[in-house]
């Protein structure tokens, strides 16, 4: 049964119930991985901050829509998460210009000072091809790499089959492979 294996079903039935602690408990659990989600599909971290806002009302919200049968809560989440980030995009926000930091990539004080511009360049360079990629591309690609979801769950968040994410991940990287290519030379 999915609802006993889940770690956080628990805690949804909770917040279904109105409770406050368990909502707070919630947020202090999933917002890096809100936050970095809609960072990486919608490009500005003020974005992604208010993105995250309107995700957590909508948790509180439809807490009780949750069925344990039908996904997992992370999944549930990211696909609010999604569709958040397709509703404020639809409505006329843009994809802004950022300066290559990535919400989840702590600074190491190893690298010299080379190492660094180096890894800041190349990291660059991913996330200005990454800002090229078709939208849904761009989602399939950050599910399953940077939100480390399995297909079928990226599957499940997007609404499509595992065989369209596979799909839409081979050409993510073909393309990716193509515009790392052309920006090398």
């Amino acid at each position: 049964m999915l609802f006993d294996k889940d770690p956080d079903a628990a805690l949804i039935r909770r917040i279904a119930e109105g409770d406050e602690p368990a909502a707070g408990a919630f947020v202090t659990r999933k917002l890096h991985r809100v936050l970095a989600l809609a960072h990486r599909i919608c490009g500005d971290s003020t974005e992604a901050e208010d993105i995250a806002q309107d995700v957590f009302i909508r948790v509180w919200k439809y807490a009780g829509s949750w069925k344990k049968d039908d996904a997992k809560v992370d999944t549930w989440l990211h696909r609010i998460v999604l569709n958040v980030c397709h509703d404020r995009l639809s409505a006329g926000h843009r994809w802004h210009e950022v300066g290559g930091m990535e919400l989840d990539m702590q600074a190491d004080p190893g690298p010299t000072p080379e190492e660094a511009l180096a890894g800041r360049s190349t990291r660059d360079r991913v996330w200005q091809a990454l800002r090229m990629l078709p939208a849904r591309q761009r989602e399939a690609l950050v599910l399953t790499y940077y939100q480390a979801l399995s297909k079928a769950a990226a599957a499940s968040a997007m609404q499509i089959s595992v065989d369209a994410v596979e799909s839409l991940l081979a050409r993510a990287r073909r393309t990716l492979k193509e515009l790392l290519l052309d920006s090398t030379g």
